[in-house]
């Protein structure tokens, strides 16, 4: 893992799949999550939740890091998230990456996408919408 910036990515909900940090991108973070019994669904494949979690997870990474970027020390709440699964997740690591398409001073707009060995080849994508609150003055 490369030099990080100073902000929590992982939530107790992302740390009990076993999602981790990878790496970072251009100042976003790359999650990782072991397929391992926690994120087990049918038999040899990722469950549909881990995989929306790991997106989730890469997805609030993602815009902590860019309001951190920008000095903004803000709240988030979720407007909506959107998950379109493309394959099946195999017995493999699974990793996510997400882009700010989209950041005003009362929302935000996010794409993100999950894949195992190619990121050419994502298993899902979303698109989450956030609500910035600024904090009481």
């Amino acid at each position: 893992m490369t030099d990080t910036p100073d902000i929590q990515v992982l939530t107790p909900y992302a740390r009990s799949l076993g999602i981790s940090v990878e790496r970072w991108d251009e100042m976003a973070p790359v999650v990782r999550v072991d397929f391992s019994e926690a994120v087990l669904g049918r038999p040899g494949a990722l469950h549909g939740g881990a995989i929306s979690g790991l997106l989730e997870t890469a997805g609030y990474g993602a815009l902590r890091a860019r309001l951190a970027q920008d000095g903004r020390e803000v709240g988030m709440k979720p407007i909506n998230i959107t998950v379109q699964f493309l394959r099946s997740g195999k017995d493999r690591p699974s990793f996510a990456s997400a882009r700010i398409v989209k950041l005003g001073r009362r929302t935000a707009n996010i794409s993100i996408e999950a894949w195992q060995d190619d990121p050419a080849r994502p298993i899902a994508s979303a698109v989450m919408n956030v609500m910035i609150t600024e904090p009481a003055a």
